[in-house]
């Protein structure tokens, strides 16, 4: 989040959750990295720097005049609304007078300022968003306990009217909720609680209407209670999601201890799977090997990982439904990772207590993380093994929910032994089918699927009894058109859950199928051809610490293609068709695809596409060298053109290594990974060295050296200040002006270019 050359400690204090306040302040990052980069021409005092302060101040000012109307509308953050927005208006005013030239050397820190004053106004912003769900969560719980409460019909149907009411309006802000954050696993935790309650809103109908309509029957009153009590944990779940969005809400942890989610429980979460417990092992491992050694620290955390990792083994080991074989070589390849882990631990204590060679720590590091590997393989095929049982299970499930309902309510009492065979039959297919839901939790390669996968097996536990339960009221009240009513809604809420369950073994069966996986876009290598490679490889997850170190090159890449954009546009003069300009606009639109992949998003979908799309990039800047050398020519001697050239004979070294890059073969996940990074990191000094010819020959142009239609195809006074321009969602900025009038317009804030309206920024806010 934080832009190049900007400190960025401000603005990751905050715990940024949501999509909104992130694209809210991407592009005020862009405009603040371009005022860094000119923080020179600031201390100059330039008219353009100072057009594009004066737009930021008029800008913050209209987002402060929001942030006071929330402020105004919501006593509950009235008090820190106005603190912040004070400290935004005070910031957005340094700007101003850091780009007035009073104070240049400022810049970075107001600019700091500016970042971390707006963050904390979208944060209280935000908190009031919360509050409208929290408070519409409320509603729905209050109608929940009126409804448990009822005794009659007539009052049973005014409450459900009410609760009707604020389920269709928790619906939607949960919707929304879900759809602006930004974390998978809570975005999945708030679809997993959103389908218990819609999917539990019926059965609470005609669970409820039963229980009345037959007060005395036990098993209808646990119908009902089982339905309460789901909603009632959905609720809880949502409650502790949208919390976790507050600023401080840690300071409440207390009141949500059973979805507590902090910084190491979070961890544990996939440590929770016996896939996560592998890849924490095997990272251990790798740490181990780098530092030459493991302190004590470290082989107690091997140690506890090790147990962790025996202990989610057990579920395979211990499941009725694992084959012999596949039981055996878990057993044997635990026992072996348990081996492997004493040497390496030996190893460790020797070279610590006497030194020596490395030689025998290489040897044990290796031996860990094959039989790791040996491991995960030998997990997932026992785990494939009886998800591709699944579907057949759920068949036979189905139909022996639907013989369990024809059996109630035909015989009633009277064939209760044929009822319970068939619910016994029923439980053990239950049980199987939690078994695989256990075990393709354990497999799943992502926190999305993980979650599918617990919530699978817990709504299955919870509910597939009551089927049997609701079948037996009915056996007890033949006769009862709202028994058979609730069995027929247990009946379905099973098939839902049995549907769930049989397309997330699909899903799992298809990942680990070697099958490529479009929404798999952070695993790498993926399918298709790496490098000079022509064999499909297996698409594997990156573990936090690659996936950082290529999401921050990647961040780092996409500032250089906003200041490329931010160069490009100060050629306000030029043509469409003016070569450099076009050039550049290539390459940062390139640039940006590649930044786009390292998220998992944009046209490029695969490796192979990465390093295509840098070989055409390559070659792109080869030939803007070529039309850029031609330009030098026109250029007089002197201090500018020996800096042009300075930069200029540096592009074709970049370009070489970068094209050396991309051509390098792979084979494996760890030599495309570092082959991605380094072809990342090789365009970024690419990129960076040429945005500097591109500015470097718009001052050549500007400046007067040579005519400026000899540079860019068409005569132009603009200086460029037009190119700052500041429109960050929420806020509707403005930049410089044109024509004589742009200096005035600039200082009132109301350029031409500015966004029309201001109703935007209510709505964003």
């Amino acid at each position: 989040m934080a832009a190049a050359g900007l400190p960025d400690g401000d603005v990751h204090m905050y715990q940024i959750k949501t999509r909104s306040i992130e694209k809210t302040l991407l592009p005020l990052i862009k405009q603040i990295s371009s005022l860094v980069a000119t923080r020179g021409e600031a201390a100059a005092g330039g008219a353009a720097v100072q057009r594009v302060g004066a737009a930021v101040c008029c800008a913050v000012e209209r987002f402060v005049a929001v942030g006071e109307t929330i402020a105004d509308d919501n006593p509950d953050v009235r008090h820190s609304m106005v603190l912040a927005c004070k400290e935004a208006r005070a910031a957005g005013r340094a700007i101003e007078r850091v780009c007035a030239g009073a104070d240049g050397a400022g810049m970075v820190s107001a600019a700091r300022a500016l970042l971390a004053s707006v963050t904390r106004v979208l944060l209280l912003a935000d908190m009031v968003v919360v509050r409208q769900l929290l408070l519409a969560k409320d509603k729905v719980a209050r109608s929940l306990d009126r409804l448990e409460s009822v005794s009659n019909f007539a009052e049973f149907v005014r409450a459900f009217t009410e609760f009707g009411g604020g389920m269709v309006e928790l619906a939607r802000l949960t919707a929304e909720r879900r759809a602006d954050l930004r974390d998978e696993r809570r975005k999945a935790q708030v679809a997993a609680a959103r389908n218990v309650l819609e999917r539990s809103t019926l059965m609470l109908l005609t669970s409820s209407k039963t229980c009345l309509r037959h007060p005395g029957s036990a098993s209808a009153r646990e119908n009902r209670d089982t339905v309460f009590c789901q909603m009632r944990r959905a609720m809880d779940l949502i409650h502790y999601v949208v919390r976790d969005g507050l600023p401080g809400h840690e300071e409440h942890s207390h009141e949500l201890q059973p979805f507590s989610d902090s910084h190491e429980q979070a961890a544990q979460w996939e440590a929770g799977t016996a896939l996560g417990a592998l890849r924490g092992l095997s990272t251990q491992v790798r740490t181990a090997r780098a530092r030459g050694g493991a302190d004590a620290g470290r082989r107690r955390a091997l140690a506890a990982t090790l147990r962790a990792l025996v202990e989610r083994t057990h579920d395979f080991t211990d499941s009725a439904y694992t084959s012999h074989e596949h039981r055996q070589r878990i057993l044997a390849l635990a026992e072996r990772i348990a081996y492997e882990l004493e040497r390496l631990v030996a190893v460790a204590v020797s070279l610590e207590e006497q030194g020596g060679s490395g030689a025998a720590l290489e040897s044990a590091c290796t031996g860990a993380t094959s039989a790791a590997s040996e491991l995960e393989r030998a997990l997932v095929s026992a785990a494939r093994e009886q998800a591709r049982d699944l579907s057949s299970l759920a068949d036979d499930a189905r139909k022996l929910a639907s013989d369990l309902a024809h059996i109630a309510s035909s015989c009633g009492e009277r064939e209760s032994e044929r009822l319970h065979n068939i619910a016994s039959q029923l439980h053990e297919q239950l049980d199987h089918i939690i078994e695989v839901c256990k075990l393709l939790r354990h497999i799943a390669m992502s926190e999305t699927l993980q979650v599918s996968a617990k919530f699978a097996e817990i709504n299955l536990r919870i509910y597939g009894p009551q089927v049997v339960t609701a079948a037996r009221t009915l056996a007890a009240h033949p006769s009862s058109a709202a028994a058979r009513e609730n069995l027929d809604v247990f009946v379905d809420m099973w098939a839902w859950l049995l549907a769930d369950a049989a397309r997330l073994a699909k899903e799992l069966l298809d990942l680990t199928d070697e099958r490529p996986d479009k929404q798999q876009y952070s695993s790498l290598p993926r399918p298709g051809k790496h490098g000079t490679t022509s064999k499909p490889l297996k698409a594997v997850r990156l573990d936090s610490d690659e996936q950082a170190k290529i999401a921050k090159s990647g961040l780092e890449m996409k500032m250089m293609s906003s200041e490329m954009d931010a160069e490009t546009e100060k050629w306000q003069g030029a043509d469409e068709n003016n070569d450099i300009v076009k050039r550049a606009k290539n390459m940062s639109s390139m640039a940006f695809a590649m930044y786009q992949f390292t998220k998992g998003e944009g046209r490029l979908n695969t490796t192979q596409d990465l390093f295509t799309q840098a070989e055409y990039f390559a070659e792109e800047a080869n030939r803007l060298y070529k039309i850029i050398r031609q330009f030098s020519y026109q250029v007089p001697a002197g201090t500018i053109k020996k800096e042009l050239l300075e930069h200029l004979d540096k592009v074709p070294t970049y370009v070489q290594q970068l094209q050396f890059t991309v051509k390098e073969p792979t084979v494996g996940r760890a030599a495309t990974f570092s082959k991605v990074d380094n072809v990342i990191q090789e365009t970024k000094h690419l990129m960076n060295v040429i945005s500097k010819v591109v500015t470097t020959c718009f001052d050549c142009a500007n400046k007067g050296l040579i005519p400026l239609d000899k540079a860019i195809n068409k005569t132009s006074t603009n200086t460029g200040g037009d190119s700052y321009k500041l429109d960050f969602t929420g806020l509707s900025a403005a930049g410089a002006g044109r024509g004589s009038s742009r200096d005035e317009e600039a200082a009132g804030g109301g350029g031409g270019d500015a966004k029309p309206g201001g109703s935007s920024s209510d709505t964003a806010m």
